[in-house]
């Protein structure tokens, strides 16, 4: 089948890698001409993309950013808005950037506001038919549409999001509400993106999310996963306990998991009820600790093919150091070229520029 490929940062050796789900070690091709030809590893197979009427579809809450530019929330007088989403952003980023065919499964209020979220989304390139519409019954008593009013941050002062989404029409989304084997299976889709945020809406959205999953990969599709804590969501259903538990129980059907060091590193093992006030102390960023925990998630998930996360040095609100690592099963660990002092416009939202 026709393979998915993560452009990488190019410099000495460096190589970029594409998906293939081949077993064993790497094969690796010349692609090219001459002296510059690129070297690409297989890693994940994806479905053809001829077989399929989506390359990728999100699944995943889409909110109404209002954002007050340079000045703070507390003081401004006009907001411009955007739309924007943990799992949602993901398929716009491959529509905007890499041309590809992407959808959002999401559900909406439907009103003027939730009309202008569904606009915003067209804007972006993604398709809009696979949002289910709740009809508005004048209030928003029974649903409502996501608020996040976000700012900036300068200097010493981080950036700041607040969300209004208690209630919303898809943390309601229920099991059975999708034909997801239709979608999956007559429609065709290559690749599956979901993660934390929408499965932890509600406890409905978390089976909506496991649901999902397994028929995308009964059906071929490669499934990732972005464990994406978020203490907000979690503040009166467990805390960080529950939703080790929720992520512990996801990754058994995901190929490309994604999460912070601290979170590969915990809230995917067991919870030990007899020590939850344990104290918490950076996690290891070096190599030795990334190849370690996922070569340790890869041994009790066999289904599990791809371990990413980033390094991120905060040295001010408009200035970090990142870089990104990524374990394949079949290629072991690589990094990217560390970007030290990057300048940051903006880090939340759409995305870190």
């Amino acid at each position: 089948g026709q393979r998915a490929v993560v452009p990488r940062a190019p410099g000495g050796r460096r190589r970029r890698r594409q998906l293939d789900g081949a077993s064993g070690p790497a094969r690796r091709t010349a692609v090219g001409r001459g002296r510059r030809a690129v070297r690409r590893d297989v890693i994940i197979q994806t479905r053809p993309a001829e077989e399929c009427a989506y390359d990728v579809v999100a699944l995943g809450e889409v909110m109404l950013r209002l954002d007050p530019g340079e000045t703070r929330i507390r003081s401004a007088r006009r907001f411009e808005v955007w739309e924007g989403g943990g799992e949602y952003n993901v398929a716009r980023a491959l529509s905007s950037v890499f041309g590809l065919r992407a959808a959002v499964v999401t559900a909406l209020v439907d009103n003027e506001v939730g009309r202008l979220v569904e606009g915003l989304v067209r804007q972006g390139g993604v398709d809009t038919s696979l949002i289910r519409w709740v009809d508005f019954d004048g209030l928003g008593r029974r649903a409502r549409n996501g608020i996040n009013f976000t700012e900036r941050g300068f200097g010493v002062r981080s950036a700041l999001g607040v969300s209004d989404r208690a209630g919303t029409a898809v943390s309601q989304l229920a099991p059975g509400a999708v034909d997801w084997d239709d979608l999956f299976g007559r429609r065709g889709v290559r690749w599956l993106h979901t993660g934390g945020v929408f499965a932890g809406l509600s406890d409905s959205t978390a089976e909506v999310a496991l649901e999902a999953m397994r028929s995308a990969r009964a059906h071929g599709t490669v499934v990732s996963y972005d464990t994406n804590y978020r203490p907000s969501l979690w503040a009166d259903r467990g805390g960080h306990p529950r939703a080790r538990a929720l992520n512990s129980l996801l990754v058994e059907h995901v190929d490309v998991l994604v999460g912070s060091a601290a979170d590969l590193a915990a809230p995917l093992g067991p919870y030990d009820p007899a020590d939850p006030e344990a104290p918490w102390s950076p996690p290891d960023l070096s190599d030795d600790a990334l190849r370690t925990s996922a070569e340790s998630l890869a041994a009790r998930l066999p289904g599990l093919q791809v371990v990413a996360t980033t390094r991120r040095t905060v040295h001010s609100a408009g200035d970090n150091d990142w870089q990104g690592a990524a374990w394949a099963r079949s290629a072991g660990l690589e990094v990217s070229a560390l970007r030290s002092h990057l300048p940051v416009l903006d880090r939340v939202g759409l995305a870190t520029i």
